[in-house]
């Protein structure tokens, strides 16, 4: 059974700019300082919630995102920011020629909020980046470590019990398609559960491929809980232990987010 926030975009967005303002931007302040004038982009904004406070801060927002009835209600929910050309959302391919001669070397902080594990290619996306970036730019990214309970989405399922049963987006693909169809999922949930199985991305490997696009870790957290719990559950924020994120593999198993900055 999905969550509230799943089917009221009001709570979702408010849930995006809370979470944006009290963890995310003061994460990348750590790294770089956020001045007025700064261009900004996010890669997957959704209803854009999440620019919201760095818009609040003077910076110059673009939003980008491939789902056009999201961008919709980004432009109906920002209009008077938009009408100030202080923030641009656009339904367009981060790989468009376009899109990429328009902002070559254009923006000094990228962030990819809950998006880099929804993202096919990994290894060729993130040097793509590089195009997109200013000298001296940073991106932030802040994802779910595919073998963490929840990894796989689940909580978007129909069905209540497969929406609360953690791990078992483990399973080879053979076994999982039937697993949910044996418990009576919807198929368009489980088509996007199978995508979300073919892109999920873990801590190790997503670390190797920043390393390989000649990029450096500037900061990073791995949490025990994530700090969008707070908005969901109620739960506070608290970090991983440590011990368990020194551990290669294992802390994928029971850390529920990460957050790093790379430049």
């Amino acid at each position: 059974m999905a969550l509230e926030h799943h089917s009221n975009a009001d709570l979702r967005i408010q849930q995006q700019v809370e979470n944006a303002a009290q963890y995310v931007l003061p994460f990348i302040e750590a790294t770089k300082t956020i001045v007025p004038g700064m261009k900004v982009l996010e890669i997957g904004c959704g209803e854009g919630g999440v620019l919201k406070p760095f818009v609040d801060r003077g910076c110059i927002c673009t939003g980008v995102d491939l789902d056009q009835l999201r961008i919709d209600i980004a432009q109906k929910v920002y209009a008077e920011d938009i009408h100030n050309n202080k923030l641009e959302f656009i339904n367009q391919n981060v790989y468009d020629t376009g899109f990429v001669s328009r902002f070559s070397g254009y923006f000094d902080l990228i962030v990819l909020k809950d998006t880099i594990e929804h993202v096919p290619g990994q290894e060729a996306f993130i040097p793509h980046l590089k195009k997109l970036l200013a000298p001296s730019g940073q991106i932030f990214f802040g994802f779910p470590p595919w073998q963490m309970p929840f990894g796989g989405h689940q909580q978007v399922c129909t069905k209540k019990f497969l929406s609360v049963l953690p791990y078992y987006h483990l399973l080879p693909m053979f076994l999982f398609k039937p697993f949910l169809r044996l418990f009576g999922e919807n198929p368009v949930k489980i088509k996007d559960l199978i995508e979300v199985k073919e892109t999920g991305i873990s801590i190790e490997r997503f670390e190797r491929i920043v390393k390989k696009s000649g990029f450096t870790i500037k900061h990073k957290t791995h949490f025990l809980i994530n700090p969008i719990y707070k908005y969901k559950f109620g739960l506070n924020p608290r970090k991983q232990l440590g011990l368990i994120s020194a551990i290669p593999v294992l802390r994928n198993f029971l850390t529920t987010c990460v957050y790093y900055t790379i430049g």
